[in-house]
């Protein structure tokens, strides 16, 4: 007798101070879930995050010193907070550089960017500095506006008074 079909249904579930609220789109091949943090905050967690106890609260338990370490990933629209602040190079990168990767079949450097779960493609460059280049653009456009957005919500969060 092979797998069951059935899909999970996490709706109406609690997992820390995130309550499960409806089905998401699924972030690249793993199952997602719009849920609400007990602060309000509406974010997407992937089910492995909601099931293996990596994901609690929106970010404010992190914020309130609740939470220590990495106990906890924050997805906000599909989009790690945590793993945008640490601006780590994967192991498989080649360049050195996140984003970058060398085509030798077209014979160019290709620069992408990752964010809220799709992959942006920036161009493809003769030289690697250019490649680098629009990929810290990127960057900067995208993921230092979203983590300053996020930082800021943060921000009003400790200063609402405790109920």
């Amino acid at each position: 007798m092979g797998h069951s079909t059935k899909k999970l249904n996490l709706a109406g579930q609690r997992f820390g101070k995130l309550v499960v609220v409806e089905p998401f789109q699924n972030i690249g091949s793993k199952t997602a879930w719009l849920c609400r943090c007990d602060c309000g905050t509406e974010l997407v967690v992937k089910t492995c995050h909601l099931r293996n106890g990596r994901a609690v609260s929106c970010g404010c338990a992190l914020l309130e010193g609740r939470i220590c370490g990495l106990a906890s990933l924050t997805y906000v629209d599909g989009t790690c907070v945590e793993m945008l602040r640490a601006r780590t190079v994967r192991r498989n990168n080649t360049s050195g550089v996140p984003g970058v990767d060398w085509r030798p079949s077209k014979g160019t450097w290709r620069a992408s960017i990752c964010f809220k779960g799709k992959r942006h493609y920036l161009g493809s460059y003769h030289r690697f500095e250019d490649a680098v280049k629009a990929r810290k653009r990127a960057e900067e456009e995208l993921h230092d506006d979203f983590l300053c957005q996020f930082d800021m919500a943060g921000t009003k969060e400790m200063k609402q008074p405790a109920s």
